[in-house]
């Protein structure tokens, strides 16, 4: 079955409204391209569910095929050269460094649950702040986008074991909560 293009049917409905009236162009919208309510659930997603996922796809940001950096290293990278690698805590564009937007991974729907997508694990995908952003509640297939493959660990780690290093040799750093936060779901995350 042909899938048929949104212009054309709006401009049937149009042609309908002008020759048959308002029911012909009802029941043409109602048929071929009926409103779907989108909604903002506003989903949180712990660090350690985070992880799981971005560990899952490799750190690899699946509509793009980017390489993804784990967030606590960024917020590390401001904490230790903060001039060079600015951060602010709500996030003011104009004073985070553009990596933030970039290299951050986090959780996306691949099927919007605003469009009737399962909130769970098998319809989660790592992405970028900016993909997640322009993405929206659309569909990938809406935008032209291509699902890419899981990475590899082998390949690409995202730096988290560097994370995790790092820590391990500077435990002074996990008095601050976020790096807290993120280096005990590290530590979950790879030893379920």
């Amino acid at each position: 079955m042909k899938k048929s293009n949104p212009a054309d049917i709006i401009a049937s409905a149009c042609e309908a409204l002008s020759l048959a009236g308002k029911d012909a162009a009802r029941s043409i919208i109602a048929t071929k391209y009926p409103h779907q309510e989108v909604s903002n659930a506003g989903r949180k997603y712990t660090e350690l569910q985070s992880t799981e996922i971005f560990i899952r796809d490799g750190f690899i940001d699946r509509f793009s095929g980017e390489k993804l950096i784990f967030p606590p290293v960024l917020r590390l990278l401001s904490r230790e050269i903060p001039e060079e690698f600015p951060f602010h805590q709500n996030w003011k564009m104009s004073e985070c460094h553009i990596a933030y937007w970039k290299l951050f991974p986090t959780v996306d729907h691949l099927i919007p649950v605003a469009r009737g997508g399962p909130d769970e694990a098998s319809n989660w995908v790592t992405t970028s702040m900016v993909l997640n952003s322009a993405k929206s509640n659309w569909l990938v297939e809406e935008l032209n986008w291509t699902l890419h493959s899981p990475g590899k660990s082998s390949s690409w780690d995202g730096l988290l074991p560097w994370y995790l290093a790092y820590a391990n040799a500077h435990q002074e750093i996990l008095e601050n909560s976020y790096l807290k936060r993120w280096y005990k779901a590290a530590i979950r995350a790879k030893n379920p």
